[in-house]
C-alpha cells in the first residue's frame, strides 16, 4: 500500500467513483432492483410523451414481454421507488408497461432481422417458458438455429397454463410468444423430453433447460388418498383449465396455501361455480408469500383468508371427502425474526368438496440421467453458475424456475439474457467470464440553460392512481374477462408525472465548487452536507440527516479547499435539481445516466439507445 493509499484511508472514505457503470445504476433504485434491468424512468417519460411504440420497443429489448408482465410481473421495482419513500406508494411502474403495451403501434417492423445464412450452431431449447424463449429472442438474430420442445399444444409454459386468464388474456400472450416463434424457431411442441442424455446425443452445439418447476407439492395427512378424488395440485388444477379440460368445481372449496397459485387458485374457483371458497393459511397473515395486490384482489371478489390454520386431516365420509380439519397456530418469533407455529390446542373444521393445493413448487428432474457429467446438489438441484448459468456439463445451461427454484417471470427472462451470452460464447470457443460484454453507458447533461432542464423535474405529491377494475358482478361470470382494464391515456399521463426521474443523476464538480452553501440551504431534503470526512459508519451518523440506508451509497467528493468534503446521501436525494440551479459556480449538473444490459446481440443495447435519444 502506497503513502498516498495510507494517508486517503486515514481520512476516512475515498471519493466516489461515478465512472463506475455500478454507481449510478445502484441510485436508480427501480432499475437496479429490476432483474432484467428494464431503464424504468426512461420508458415512463416515454409514455409521458405519447410515445407509446417507443416505450413498448424499450422494455421488449430488455424485458421481453411487456404486455405480459405489464399485468403479472412480481414488481421488485415497486419497493425500490424513490417515490415510495415519500408516500404510502409507489409509482406504478407495471401497470404504466402494460399501458405502453395496449397503446403501442404496429411492431412488426421493428423486430430484429433474422439472417437467412445461418452461422452453423445449433441449439436445443427445453420448455417454451419465457426463459427458453428469452434464450431464442437473443440467440435467432446471431444465425443460430434453435430447436424449442414443449410437452403442450402451445408457447407460453407457466406464463400460459398457470395465470388465469383474467389476469392474462390469452391474445396478450399468444402476441408476445409468437413474436419469436416467428423469427424461425423450429417448435417442437407436444414433444415431452424424457431424456437429457438422448437430446444430447442428437449433437447440438447447446442445451439450454428451461423446463420450470413442474411438481407441485403434496400434503401427506390422514385421509389424503381415501379423498384423492377431490383433493387436486393447484398447479396442475390451473393447467387444466388453461387448455379447457376442467370447467367446474364443488360448491364448497378449501385453498390451502398463501402464494400467488393460492390466489390465482380461489379466484378460479369462484369463478367455475364456487360459492364458499375460502383460503388457509398456516401462518400469520403478515407472513403470506403472496403479493399485496393479489390478496386484496382476492378479498375484492369476497374470498375470506384464515391464517394460522394448520392442515392436519382430510375428513372423509361414506368414502368421500366431507371437510379439513385444522389446527389453530400461534406464531412467536425469537430475537432474530426467526418464526416458530405453536399449535393452541383448538381445532376447526371446514366443510368442503373441494381442496386446492397451493403449498409451493418442486423441480423435478426424473428425465435427467446422473452418469452424463451433469451433478445435482441441495435438493436434487443441478449445481448451476449463477453468472454463466452453465452447469457442471459444459454447454448445458440452465435457467428460470428450472435452474432456481420458482420465481417470476421477470427472473426467468433476465437468466435468458445471461444464458444466451454464455451459449454464444461457449459456441465460440470463448471464455464465458472473462469475455462476458460490458454494459451499455452514457452520462449526458441535460443543462439547457443555466436554470432550464431538458426534463420535468416539478415535484408532485399527488397521490397513486389507481387503476380502474371491471365490475365484480361481471367478471366473476366469466373465466376470461380480464378483471383490470389498465389505464387510459389520461390516467397513465397522471401517474407517469409522479416519477421523480431517478436517472437523472446530480453530477459534483469539486473545482468549481466555492463552498457557499447555497445547495445545503436548497435542499429539501437535507441531504447535501459539507462535512469532515471519516469512516464510512461515522460519517453516516454524522450528517444532518443521518444516512440510515447502508444499502444506498454516500456521494463522496474529493476534499475541497477548506478541508472538507461534500457528502450527499444518495437514498435520500429527490433528483429535483434545486442544488444545480442555485449553485452559482455550475459546480452542480443534472446529467442524465443511461444503462442498457449486457445481451448476446449487441444490436438489442444499440436498439435501446436509440430509444432513448
Amino acid at each position: 500500500m502506497s503513502s498516498t493509499d495510507v494517508a486517503v484511508k486515514s481520512r476516512g472514505m475515498r471519493p466516489t467513483d461515478i465512472t463506475d457503470p455500478d454507481y449510478f445504476h445502484k441510485v436508480v433504485d427501480c432499475q437496479w432492483a429490476c432483474p432484467a434491468h428494464t431503464p424504468v424512468p426512461e420508458y415512463i417519460r416515454l409514455i409521458a410523451q405519447g410515445r407509446y411504440t417507443d416505450a413498448y420497443m424499450l422494455n421488449w429489448e430488455s424485458n421481453v414481454f411487456p404486455g405480459i408482465l405489464g399485468r403479472t410481473c412480481d414488481r421488485p421495482c415497486e419497493p425500490a421507488c424513490r417515490r415510495g419513500r415519500l408516500e404510502d406508494k409507489p409509482v406504478a411502474i407495471c401497470r404504466l408497461k402494460r399501458v405502453a403495451a395496449d397503446f403501442r403501434g404496429d411492431v412488426s417492423g421493428l423486430m430484429p432481422k433474422i439472417p437467412k445464412k445461418k452461422n452453423g450452431k445449433c441449439i436445443a431449447l427445453l420448455g417454451a417458458g419465457p426463459a427458453s424463449l428469452t434464450v431464442a429472442r437473443d440467440l435467432m438474430p446471431l444465425g443460430y438455429t434453435c430447436v424449442l420442445f414443449e410437452k403442450d399444444p402451445r408457447g407460453g409454459g407457466l406464463m400460459r397454463t398457470n395465470i388465469p386468464s383474467f389476469r392474462l388474456p390469452e391474445k396478450v400472450i399468444n402476441e408476445e410468444v409468437d413474436m419469436i416463434l416467428g423469427m424461425g424457431v423450429e417448435a417442437r411442441f407436444g414433444h415431452e423430453v424424457t431424456s437429457l442424455k438422448a437430446v444430447l446425443d442428437e449433437g447440438f452445439d447447446g442445451v439450454f433447460v428451461g423446463t420450470g418447476a413442474p411438481r407441485g407439492k403434496d400434503l401427506e395427512i390422514p385421509g389424503r388418498e381415501e379423498a384423492a378424488r377431490n383433493i387436486h395440485i393447484g398447479i396442475d388444477w390451473l393447467t387444466s383449465i388453461a387448455f379447457e379440460h376442467v370447467k367446474k368445481i364443488g360448491k364448497r372449496v378449501v385453498v390451502i396455501g398463501g402464494g400467488n397459485t393460492a390466489m390465482d387458485c380461489c379466484r378460479s374457483a369462484i369463478r367455475l361455480g364456487g360459492k364458499d371458497v375460502r383460503v388457509t393459511v398456516r401462518s400469520p397473515r403478515a407472513d403470506m408469500k403472496a403479493s399485496d395486490w393479489e390478496i386484496e384482489d382476492a378479498e375484492r371478489e369476497g374470498i375470506p383468508i384464515f391464517d394460522n390454520h394448520q392442515p392436519s386431516e382430510f375428513i372423509v365420509e361414506n368414502g368421500k371427502l366431507a371437510g379439513v380439519k385444522f389446527a389453530r397456530m400461534s406464531a412467536e418469533y425469537d430475537k432474530d425474526g426467526r418464526r416458530k407455529l405453536i399449535p393452541t390446542g383448538e381445532e376447526v373444521v371446514f366443510e368442503c368438496d373441494d381442496v386446492l393445493m397451493a403449498i409451493g413448487q418442486d423441480n423435478a428432474f426424473p428425465w435427467i440421467e446422473r452418469d452424463i457429467g451433469l451433478e445435482f446438489g441441495e435438493w436434487e438441484m443441478p449445481i448451476v453458475d449463477k453468472t454463466t448459468m452453465m452447469s457442471t456439463r459444459p454447454g448445458v445451461f440452465f435457467g428460470g424456475d428450472a435452474g432456481w427454484g420458482p420465481e417470476n417471470i421477470i427472473w426467468a427472462v433476465a437468466h435468458g439474457h445471461q444464458a444466451a451470452i454464455s451459449i454464444d460464447l461457449h459456441c465460440s470457443g470463448q471464455s464465458l467470464t472473462a469475455s462476458r460484454p460490458a454494459p451499455g453507458t452514457s452520462l449526458v447533461s441535460q443543462k439547457m440553460g443555466m436554470h432550464e432542464w431538458s426534463y420535468a423535474n416539478d415535484y408532485s405529491e399527488d397521490s397513486r392512481v389507481a387503476v380502474p377494475h371491471v365490475a365484480t358482478k361481471k367478471s366473476l361470470k366469466n373465466l376470461k374477462v380480464e378483471v383490470e382494464l389498465g389505464y387510459d391515456v389520461e390516467l397513465a399521463l397522471e401517474e407517469a408525472e409522479r416519477c421523480l426521474n431517478c436517472d437523472v443523476q446530480t453530477v459534483f464538480v469539486r473545482n468549481l465548487c466555492i463552498e457557499c452553501d447555497a445547495c445545503v440551504d436548497i435542499c429539501p431534503v437535507d441531504c447535501i452536507n459539507f462535512t469532515a470526512n471519516g469512516e464510512e459508519q461515522e460519517l453516516r451518523q454524522s450528517l444532518r440527516v443521518p444516512a440510515a440506508n447502508a444499502e444506498q451509497d454516500l456521494y463522496i467528493s474529493d476534499q475541497l479547499k477548506t478541508g472538507r468534503i461534500m457528502a450527499k446521501d444518495e437514498d435520500l436525494c429527490l433528483h429535483c435539481g434545486l442544488c444545480a440551479e442555485r449553485c452559482p459556480t455550475g459546480a452542480w449538473d443534472m446529467q442524465k445516466f443511461t444503462y442498457v444490459e449486457r445481451q448476446a446481440n449487441p444490436v438489442g443495447q444499440v436498439n435501446c439507445m436509440a430509444y432513448i435519444s
